[in-house]
This record gives structure tokens, sequence and C-alpha cells, in this order.
């Protein structure tokens, strides 16, 4: 992906070409809405708050569904009984985006060779919009001008009109984003580019209203202006597009050089935290003022800083800022305090007014930062944070099969007779409602109180509503309430004269009582796809909340996730893994007629996830499993000139850049995740070219993770554990014995970030025992199940208890 510097040296280039195109026009190419800082943060913020983030293979050639562009009539009727006038080709897509756009009077092709042969068999250009089901300014753009009739013939008629789903898609995403931030220094979602038969782009944007604002051009003028251009200057377009995508394969190639070695760990892991401490927000926590993000990639990095600097201030320091964050988010309207969860993230500084989409990578990388600061401080709460992620997800993101779905949209219909959906109607409350719904005397409180006095004392309930005009824009929030804890369960219990027992009682009728109403509300949108990159952080996320709180449901929650991914998307005649299914409307599992292959995110996140599911439940399978995905990977995707992994397949012809993510965002970048996978299989396997091929991968990356490590946190750590070496901890017992699992437990409940965890179990015909032969020199003492921690090639001396493990372990 692209750099600043790179951004501000390709815009000389790039801007003047494209801006031309649109001379005459009173406005820059750049429209209102695409400027975002770091491709989240608009500059906008009243007209953009929830745009943010609202943050192949030879089956590219996907043939287009059958149905042709057809107009019928219908009534007038509320949306889910009328008969649809429009239908087009998206209607035989199974991605709940598509879905979407299957009704506008839009000529609408997915992503696929029949609609790239039309684009040269007219001579006409395309018009590719991208976006996702649960992005609110997608919708807005939808309803104001793809449902627009005369803006819709003007599509269909001028252009090939192509409509992705960036998750389904997220190698055309990438390409086109990445022109995008290039041109425009920011980007987001809807994403709009317009693109040469040979997709070219040659100028994009993101959001446009459906008709000029003043000086704010329309999406309709935007149309007109292009058709315009490729009439009139059909080769100075065609020769933009070239020079710009030649301007942008040199700026994104991520190489190792022969003379390269590691960048320096211990300066960079510093400056990595430096830098996340210079955009640390005390007050409230986290890495920004507003919007203001979870990122649980910097909250991994700091613990695993503080982690092996436990003795210095700055580790000190790093453990402070990532629990404090923790805390702030737990206790904030960013936490579902009703039906659990997080939300995307919070407009404002105090974690208070969220955007209230909900997405399954979220949950996956909290529970397990949220375990591991249980793991860190035994602060109990936590501990009931991680599993009431999973339990949100399990009971509402979750496949019968096992497998998961991607995310809840933010907006919903208030009441059953509303016709106009709002953002954060299923989750806000008026003091009414709850002075209602709580009118029960609670008789141990002094003063005769209601349930609902202290719950609204509590969550911070005000008559006129808690939210603030400035973080309602558009008035949806007017007179609700977002729950937010106010006070610890003893302020709030003394205020009342309880004990905390009883308050805690008290709080937790009161909020189920406040979900068996929220279930009758009508839902929001659920996107119902299931990806494997996505069901491969979730898997990490049971199986590691699993092991440290000895849960085996969760446990067998993870392994049915497994089972899932191995049914369900993985070819087992090809070899590959496939990147999505879906749900049908039976709630079975289907395909759609040419599968999409998996990309490097679905290979990296599902070994990771099968390694965490192999140490906590010791099953080889999986890590068999995890090998063999490893050894794919590499045949796919690794750059044999260059080192790393590219993201998709670069052989390729219609994914016009071959991408190495350089950025740890809202998901960790797949090479970020891969080169602690392949350290951790080295250490799991032997094999010591994973760890060559690990530092390889590093190499690759050194002058961004030496320049701004900030950006590559969760490769920082893959960098530090080069460095400090894993630990094996060996478990020599059997599997069901009491003293095995009392080791087993004291290791997971510990925070060890470079260790892997192995059971000896004595069969020395197995897998792991040809895989590791210095299992055969490690027995049992004196008939206990024994541990053995071994470090570069060495072991120390054997132990069998698991309170002097703790001391060793933790030296």
């Amino acid at each position: 992906m692209l750099r600043s510097s790179r951004i501000r040296s390709l815009s000389s280039v790039i801007i003047p070409a494209t801006s031309r195109l649109l001379s005459g026009a009173t406005f820059k190419q750049s429209p209102v809405c695409v400027r975002l800082v770091c491709g989240h943060t608009p500059t906008h913020t009243d007209s953009c708050r929830r745009l943010l983030h609202c943050t192949a293979s030879q089956d590219s050639f996907r043939t287009c569904g059958a149905a042709p562009f057809s107009m019928a009539s219908g009534s007038n009727g509320r949306e889910s009984l009328r008969q649809p006038k429009h239908t087009n080709r998206l209607n035989n897509e199974k991605s709940p985006y598509l879905q979407q756009h299957a009704h506008n009077p839009v000529d609408w092709y997915p992503w696929c060779q029949e609609a790239f042969s039309k684009a040269k068999s007219e001579d006409k250009p395309i018009f590719l919009s991208v976006g996702y089901s649960t992005c609110h300014w997608c919708h807005v753009m939808e309803r104001e001008s793809f449902e627009d009739e005369e803006i819709g013939k003007i599509l269909s008629d001028n252009f090939v009109c192509i409509k992705v789903d960036r998750e389904e898609r997220p190698d055309v995403d990438k390409v086109y984003m990445t022109f995008i931030q290039a041109t425009s220094g920011g980007g987001g979602w809807p994403m709009s580019v317009w693109l040469t038969p040979d997709l070219k782009p040659f100028i994009g944007g993101t959001y446009f209203p459906p008709r000029d604002l003043g000086r704010r051009p329309g999406f309709k003028t935007v149309l007109l202006r292009i058709m315009e251009q490729w009439q009139d200057n059909r080769e100075a377009l065609e020769s933009g597009g070239e020079r710009v995508m030649d301007a942008l394969r040199k700026a994104t190639v991520i190489s190792a050089h022969s003379e390269q070695t590691l960048p320096p760990v211990l300066d960079v892991a510093h400056r990595c935290f430096q830098q996340l401490a210079h955009s640390y927000e005390e007050e409230y926590g986290g890495f920004s003022d507003t919007p203001k993000f979870p990122t649980p990639v910097n909250l991994m990095f700091l613990l695993s800083y503080w982690s092996v600097n436990r003795a210095s201030s700055e580790g000190a320091e790093a453990l402070r800022m990532t629990l404090h964050t923790l805390r702030m988010m737990a206790l904030g309207g960013i936490h579902d305090h009703v039906a659990q969860g997080f939300h995307r993230y919070s407009t404002d500084s105090s974690w208070h007014v969220p955007h209230f989409e909900k997405m399954l990578y979220d949950q996956a990388q909290l529970a397990v930062a949220y375990i591991n600061a249980y793991q860190v401080s035994s602060e109990r709460l936590f501990a009931d944070v991680s599993r009431d992620v999973l339990h949100y997800v399990s009971r509402d993101l979750s496949h019968q099969s096992g497998g998961f779905y991607s995310a809840e949209d933010a907006d919903s219909l208030p009441t059953t007779e509303s016709s106009k959906k709002r953002e954060g109607a299923f989750c806000v409350w008026t003091a009414a409602e709850i002075r209602e719904l709580l009118s029960n005397t609670v008789e141990e409180a002094t003063g005769g109180v209601t349930q609902a006095d202290i719950f609204m004392h509590h969550y911070g309930v005000k008559e006129q509503g808690n939210v603030q005009p400035d973080q309602d824009p558009h008035g949806e929030l007017q007179g609700q309430n977002v729950l937010i804890v106010r006070y610890s369960v003893e302020l709030t219990a003394a205020h009342f004269g309880l004990s905390v027992n009883k308050l805690t009682e008290v709080l937790a009728s009161a909020k189920a009582k406040l979900a068996d109403v929220r279930r009758s509300r009508p839902p929001p949108h659920l996107d119902t796809k299931m990806l494997s990159s996505w069901n491969g952080l979730m898997l990490s996320g049971f199986a590691r909340v699993g092991a440290v709180l000895g849960d085996k449901t969760l446990l067998q929650r993870a392994e049915q996730t497994a089972r899932f991914l191995r049914k369900h998307l993985w070819d087992e005649e090809r070899q590959q893994m496939m990147h999505s299914c879906y749900q049908g409307e039976n709630m079975e599992v289907e395909q759609i007629a040419s599968p999409i292959a998996g990309f490097l995110d679905d290979y990296a996140f599902v070994v990771s996830g099968l390694l965490d599911l192999f140490e906590a439940t010791h099953t080889v399978c999986w890590l068999q499993w995890a090998e063999e995905l490893q050894h794919r990977q590499d045949q796919l995707f690794w750059d044999a000139q260059g080192s790393g992994y590219f993201c998709s397949d670069p052989s390729d012809p219609t994914i016009l850049l071959s991408l190495k993510q350089d950025q740890d965002g809202a998901e960790p970048s797949a090479n970020s995740v891969s080169a602690l996978n392949l350290l951790r299989l080295s250490h799991l396997t032997g094999n010591q070219e994973w760890m060559q091929r690990s530092q390889k991968l590093l190499t690759a990356f050194s002058d961004r993770l030496t320049k701004v490590p900030i950006a590559l946190p969760d490769m920082v750590r893959g960098l530090m554990a080069h460095h400090y070496t894993f630990k094996q901890i060996i478990i020599c017992g059997q599997p069901d014995a009491e003293d095995t699992a009392s080791l087993i437990a004291c290791v997971n409940s510990l925070f060890l970030p470079y260790k892997v965890l192995i059971l000896a179990d004595g069969n020395t015909e197995g897998f792991l025992y040809q895989k590791l032969p210095v299992l055969s020199s490690l027995i049992q003492q004196e008939g206990k199940a024994t541990a053995y921690v071994c470090q570069d090639f060495s072991c120390a001396l054997p132990i069998t208890c698991p309170l002097e493990l703790r001391r060793f372990l933790l030296e």
C-alpha cells in the first residue's frame, strides 16, 4: 500500500492529469468526503461522521448471472411486500451488499469477465462502485443516486457499471483505494472510480451527493462531465490512466535488498512505543481524539512490549496505557451493555457515542486483547468482557454449522411502523422507556427508589437524553440515551445503601429486561456472508479465551469453527482456501457458481487460528492442517524476488497492482500475522525454513519498520520475537490427567507472547515426536506430569509443581 511520502510525490504526477479532466467544472478531482486521515478520519465531520469504515486467482474471471437488466411494474407498498420495479444481474449474487443493489434502476454487473468484455466491445468507460452492506454512506448514496431513475439511466446508457462488495473482493478494493489515496490523500466508502475498458483508473472519489450543492458537484454533474471528456479527450484519459498505474506500480514496491538485514529490534520496538505514547489520549485512553477506534493491534503490541520491559518505566507506562484504554472502552458506550459486543468506533473522545455498526473482526481481536489483559492483571472485569464478547458472537453472529457472519448494521427502523431507518435505533433508550420497564421498587435500597432510578444513575441516563448535539449532526439521537457506566459498582451501591452483590443483581435483572425489549424491536441488517479470514480471527478468539479460562464450551465452539472452515471453505481437490461462503434461504451454507479463491488474509488468519487451537486443545490435526495451509500460502503468494507475501494472486490479470499490505489497521496485516505464524511453526515442527522465511519477510519491510513502526505494531511484535527467542514449553503427561491439566492451566494463566505450548503424551510414533525428536528424551519425573522449558536448543531442569513453573516462567 502507499506511504504518505509516496503519496506526496505521486500527487505531482497524477493530480494535474486527472484534474484537467474536469476543467471547466466547479470542483476539484477530490470530492467532499474523500479526505480521510489514515483512511479513517474525515475532515467534514458533520457530513462524513459515519463514512468511516461505515476502515485473486483464475477464479477472478467469474461468469456473471444470466439474468438481463429488466424493468417491471410493481406496487408502491411497503418495501418488504412490494414487487420490485427493477431487477438487475445482482439479483443472482449471494453477497448481501450486492443483493441490496439488485433492484436499482442501474444495469449493474458484478466484477466479472462479461463486464470487462462489454466495456471493450462497446468502447465504454467503466463505473466501479465499491462498498459493503453495513456502510451508512453506501446506503445514502444508493438512496440518493442509484435509486434515482434519471441517474440510473445516465449510468446504464453511458457506462459499464460494476458493483463490488469490498469484503468479498478485497483485492479489487485495495487496488482502487490505493489510487484514491494517491490522488486525494485519503479514502473511504462508498468508493466511486471510473476506469478505462482496460481497468485503469482515471478519476475517482467516495461519496457524491446526487445534485450540485453550491460549489460542491453532484453525482449527475460528475457523470455528464466524464462523458464529455471521454468523448472529446479519450486519448488523454487513457494515457493518463497508464501513467497513473505506472507510477503506482513503482510506488508500491516493497522488497528486500541483498545487503539488508533485520532492522535493529530494540530501536524499532522503542520507537513504536514512543510513537504510540505520543498519540495516546490520557483521560480516556486510546490513540486519537475523535473519532476513536479500538485498534487492538496497538494494545497487543503494548502488552508484548511490557512483557519484555517489565522493570523499566517505559514498560510500566505501556501496561498502564493498555489497561486504562481497555477499562474505558469496557465502561463506555462503544461497549453494548445490554447485548454485549463492541461497536465500530466512538465519535467522541470518551468512548460514549459510537457508530453502532458491529464488525466480526473487532469482536475477535478485542476478545483476545481483553483476555490478555486479564492474564496480566487478574482483573475480573477483563475476563468478564472477553467472555461477554464471545457470548454476543455465539448468539448473534453465528451460523448453525459453525461459521460466523460478518457484521451487523448501524441503522435500523425505530419501530415496526417506521419507514425510515435511523442510526442506533436498535440500541438506544429514552428515560421514559426505562422508567416504564424498570418501575419496581428495590426494597433494600434507601428512599424507596425504583430499579429505574438505580439503573439510570449507574448508566448515565438523562430525562432529556445524554447525547450532545455535536455528536448527533443528523438529529437521530435526540432525547435518546446511550448507556455508559458513570460510577463504579461500589459507589453506586453506597449511594443507594445496597451491598455490591445486591446492586449487581439489580443491574443484571434490569439489563435482562431491556434485552427482552430489544429483541422485539426491528433488528439491524445482518451481513450473513462468512469469510475465511474473519472466521480465522474468531477462531483465535474462542481458542485463546477458552484456554485461559479453562472453558471447554468455548474450546468446543472453536473446534466447530475449524471443522466449518475445513468443510465449507477448503477446496480439497484444488488444495486451496475459498474466501467466502453464504447463508442460503433455508439456513444452509451455499457457494457461488465460481467460488472466490482465498487471499493472503484467509490463509494467514486461519493458520494463526489453527495454531491457537492446537495449543489450546493439543489436537494434532489442527497443527497438521496449519502446516499444510502455510505451505500453500507460500506457493501462492510468496514473492521469490523481493520476499514478503502479496495480498492476492500476482498472476491475476484483472488485478493491476501486486500489493503487499504494509499497515496494521482495523485488522492486522497478513504479513504481520505471517511473521509470527512462521516462527510458531518453526518451533512447533522443528522446521528451520519457517524461521528463515520469517526473517526474510521482516527484512522486506525493514525500511517501513525502521521509519514508521507505528504503522506495523503487529509486525514489530514478530520482529521482537526473533530477538527474545521463543520458549518451547513442553508438558510431559497423560492428556486427561489432573496433574497434566494443572501444569497446562498454569501456563495458560500467564501472558507469554513468545512461547509455544506442546503436550508430549508419549506417543513416539505420532506427528509431534516425528517432527521434534527432542520429545523422546523428555520424560515424566517420578510418574508425575512434568514441564520442560526449552530455549536456544537447550532445556531447563524438569518442573512438576505448578507454582514453581509459574515462578520460573515469570523470571
